[in-house]
């Protein structure tokens, strides 16, 4: 793999994951991977839905699937804050969220569905590079610095459009105790196209509301290793905490965009580690049991 200086580098590997938790019996880890499975390939229909349906409909399709996917992998999903990321219907928002794992894109677009700006290897995953693709996800080639300008051009007209879209600030995994500065290229767009951000703090605790590492996919982890890491893991619990939008206007260089939405992000961060889980104000979206 090629480098350069803007390729984001964490110093996150597998001694970060922590496998010391609670464990699901074998029996209903192969249950789950039979689910799994099955609301995988029913994401063929899925494709479907989003090349017939439109508005509201089609939204509803794709979060009923993420949801259901989330269930599947036996991963609670819980919502704090506002039920959408868009604060008004048909204005572009960019949502910037910290980045600890593969079910990262699935707990966000169970939330809202939202263009993601994901990796180039996403697009060959076998069937959520697919499903991916039809969202209309926007590709970013890491390992190729003279692309970037044209993403952050193709994401400002995807933002001016009215589109919500999903970027992880800080380029790459983190274990979710550790985490890295927000990146500022792709805040450019949301300058450019004068639209809102919208931080998103996502967090991974266990039934008991302590944090946990095993979810993250870090270092020489593969994702068949961090899979299994889940599929036997009990009372498995993703929060998406969805925090106030910064307005158009408070910023006026992406540095600074970026490190006001990393504040934003370590305020509640912090919050969270210090209030038990009980007391945080949720939206009452929680699925999965």
């Amino acid at each position: 793999m090629s480098a350069h200086a803007w390729m984001p580098q964490s110093p996150c590997g597998t001694g970060c994951v922590d496998t010391s938790g609670p464990r699901a019996s074998a029996p209903l880890a192969a249950l789950r991977t039979l689910l799994a499975l099955t609301v995988l390939l029913a994401g063929v229909g899925v494709l479907l839905g989003i090349a017939l349906l439109r508005g509201r409909s089609r939204e509803a399709l794709v979060r009923g699937w993420f949801r259901a996917l989330l269930r599947a992998f036996g991963v609670r999903l819980r919502v704090h804050g506002p039920a959408r990321f868009q604060g008004t219907a048909g204005r572009g928002v960019l949502v910037v969220s910290n980045h600890v794992s593969w079910l990262d894109e699935l707990a966000i677009d169970a939330v809202q569905p939202i263009r993601l700006v994901a990796k180039r290897d996403i697009r060959d995953w076998p069937l959520l590079g697919p499903v991916a693709t039809a969202a209309r996800t926007v590709y970013l080639d890491r390992e190729r610095l003279s692309l970037l300008p044209g993403t952050v051009a193709e994401l400002t007209g995807v933002l001016r459009d009215g589109a919500a879209v999903g970027v992880h600030a800080e380029g790459t995994t983190w274990c979710g105790l550790a985490s890295g500065r927000y990146r500022p290229a792709l805040f450019q767009a949301a300058l450019d196209a004068g639209v809102p951000v919208r931080p998103v703090v996502l967090r991974y605790v266990l039934a008991d509301g302590s944090s946990t590492t095993l979810p993250a996919f870090v270092g020489a982890d593969t994702l068949v290793d961090s899979l299994r890491r889940v599929l036997r893991a009990r009372g498995l619990v993703v929060e998406v905490h969805v925090l106030d939008e910064i307005a158009p206007g408070r910023a006026t260089d992406r540095r600074t965009l970026a490190a006001l939405a990393q504040r934003e992000a370590e305020r509640i961060t912090s919050a969270c580690a210090s209030t038990p889980a009980h007391r945080l104000t949720s939206t009452g979206v929680e699925v999965g049991r």
